[in-house]
């Protein structure tokens, strides 16, 4: 794709976003450069790679999960600034 062929007022709209003519112009410029890139990119030969979601494999580091006590329920309503009922209690969010 082009750059001539990029409504660059489109984009901007979708982006929601508010452009003077010279923004315009350079961000056209811009995706102008970045698209003409993304097209050196589609020259190399991928055949035999395999698609990937990320270039290095990631691997969760976590503790393995195992039983343990929970907080006591007097020591986790301790702290809170109103309790009732061996409860939170919470402002009401919704009207």
């Amino acid at each position: 794709m082009a750059s001539a062929e990029i409504d660059v007022k489109y984009v901007a709209h979708l982006a929601r976003l508010a452009l003077s003519p010279e923004e315009e112009k350079q961000l056209g410029a811009q995706l102008g450069s970045i698209l003409g890139y993304i097209e050196k990119l589609r020259e190399l030969d991928v055949t035999g790679v395999e698609p990937t979601a990320h270039a290095v494999p990631l691997v969760n580091v976590t503790r393995t999960d195992e039983v343990r006590p929970s907080l006591p329920h007097d020591a986790a309503l301790g702290n809170a600034p109103q309790k009732g009922g061996g409860l939170f209690i919470v402002p009401k969010i919704v009207e």
